[in-house]
């Protein structure tokens, strides 16, 4: 990543971990069960719909997908498009907020095959 260890220390070390933490609030806002999971996958598709998504993450029910749903978008992380056609049917994606997190995840999937 282009941030060094320097870079990274300036940034937190004057900091509590409270509300006013960077890293605080980015775990504060993952910190439920499927909300990197829902990321992660969101991140492989340009949109998709919510049976889809489900498929993909498996052993999740439809309430807890819907309301991961709805605090990720409240987040700001994604968007949620709604197609008011016949069958009607909404799309989930990414928001350019959203999309700013694949940095992040290519980083952790070079740290997680070096070091796991």
């Amino acid at each position: 990543m282009g941030i060094s260890y320097g870079e990274y220390r300036n940034l937190v070390e004057k900091t509590d971990f409270n509300a006013d933490c960077p890293v605080k609030r980015l775990i504060d806002t993952f910190s439920g069960k499927w909300h990197i999971r829902i990321i992660f996958e969101l991140t492989k598709v340009d949109s998709i719909r919510f049976g889809e998504l489900k498929k993909r993450i498996g052993n999740i029910t439809n309430t807890m997908l819907a309301n991961t749903l709805k605090d990720l978008e409240q987040q700001g992380i994604i968007l949620r498009k709604q197609f008011n056609e016949i069958p009607p049917h909404v799309e989930y994606s990414l928001s350019d907020g959203g999309k700013e997190l694949y940095p992040i995840f290519y980083e952790m999937a070079i740290w997680s095959s070096r070091y796991l």
